[in-house]
């Protein structure tokens, strides 16, 4: 599965994965997931938000045990983030099937579209509609870089717009859902412990900085007569990380765009996307405060004018405790840990209960082509994804 996976959406340039939803890219992954399902018997489907689904069981019984992630990808980002969930899923109920395991309760693999939010700027959309977080009209707006919009692009990708939305009859057939990802930090590098079980998920959202000033000419505009919103900018990032480290907290800006962009020109626009991170709801309010108050301090002495928008925000995720604790006693006793990424089981954990494994990182590089996972490693977190769900599902 994962030779058959890994060259879809490459690029051969950076070596990293550049799966956008509703692109070719993510076409071919969506291709992979029906043929893995049916290649097993499962019965196939896809909700009215484009999400995939894969039952071993009667979807319509209730109580189901839900395991997966998602195959997009941030753009050159690594193999392992999502995918690495989708395979292993897969090669949990192999492992199951292979036992001779008879679930009691449905099992499902889900592959969540648009989790990491590369093309539109919305992190999770796929959950996000079906848990009622993104409204139809909400996403209905969203656009991407070259200005078309999601409705478009589902259309293009032969898939009916008009159809998203909340889905909480769906939810309401879900008894547990449990989501296996490889850890986007070193917190099990150092352990001997190949997998763990998640605490909770930071807050964490996405704030749009417009910085407006003057167009002018980069050889004859005077130093003292300009208007330049560059610098405006490139002080915000400075400040960003100065207010993020004294509130251990994260913030980065790794997302902007230039008006004219000219090499001779100086700016009338710049606008910088801000991801920002911290260990509770008041600590993270406090640092994008901060940073905005530096922004528009630093924007009256450049006479540029500074506007922020929230564009997402996720609040902190304690994941089910009881069903938490369980996945760590079945598993003998992982270690439990939190995490500042945003996750499909964070988004669902409002409506049902969520719990989520973690497969050791030797690096704790990710969203990068040098993400990796040893295959041990790997191995071991589908035998505990399988331990799980035969637990879950079959008592």
């Amino acid at each position: 599965m994962w030779r058959d996976l890994a060259p879809v959406g490459r690029n051969t340039t950076t070596n990293g994965y550049r799966r956008y939803a509703w692109t070719d890219a993510d076409a071919d992954c969506r291709t992979w997931f029906k043929e893995q399902a049916q290649n097993r018997g499962l019965t196939y489907e896809v909700d009215r938000n484009g999400n995939q689904w894969a039952w071993l069981g009667d979807p319509e019984a209730g109580d189901a045990i839900v395991t997966g992630s998602h195959l997009d990808s941030v753009p050159d980002g690594g193999a392992f983030d999502g995918p690495l969930g989708v395979v292993s899923s897969f090669a949990a109920l192999d492992e199951l099937r292979s036992r001779g395991a008879h679930p009691t309760k449905p099992l499902a693999i889900v592959n969540f579209g648009d989790e990491e939010g590369a093309r539109f700027g919305l992190a999770c959309v796929g959950s996000r509609l079906t848990a009622g977080q993104l409204t139809r009209d909400q996403a209905h707006a969203l656009r991407d870089a070259d200005g078309l919009s999601l409705p478009q692009a589902m259309e293009r990708a032969g898939y009916d717009p008009e159809s998203i939305g909340p889905d909480p009859e769906r939810l309401a057939r879900i008894g547990a859902f449990v989501e296996l990802h490889i850890e986007q930090g070193r917190a099990l590098a150092d352990t001997d412990d190949p997998v763990g079980v998640a605490s909770a998920i930071w807050p964490h959202g996405r704030w749009r900085f417009d910085f407006h000033g003057e167009a002018n000419h980069a050889g004859t505009t005077r130093i003292e007569d300009r208007r330049d919103p560059m610098l405006t900018y490139a002080n915000t990032v400075l400040a960003a990380r100065k207010k993020a480290k004294l509130a251990a907290a994260l913030a980065t800006f790794g997302k902007v765009s230039v008006e004219p962009n000219g090499v001779n020109a100086i700016a009338s626009l710049v606008r910088g996307w801000l991801d920002s991170r911290a260990a509770d709801e008041e600590t993270l309010a406090a640092v994008v405060g901060e940073i905005e108050r530096a922004a528009v301090e630093r924007g009256q002495r450049d006479g540029v004018d500074v506007r922020v928008t929230r564009e997402s925000f996720t609040p902190v995720v304690e994941f089910a405790h009881d069903l938490r604790d369980q996945l760590s006693g079945l598993l003998g006793g992982v270690p439990i840990l939190p995490t500042g990424a945003g996750h499909d089981a964070g988004i669902l954990s409002a409506s049902v209960p969520t719990a989520m494994l973690f497969v050791r990182n030797p690096t704790g590089v990710s969203h990068s082509p040098a993400e990796t996972a040893g295959e041990d490693d790997c191995l071991a977190g589908v035998a505990a994804l399988a331990e799980v769900l035969e637990g879950l599902a079959c008592h």
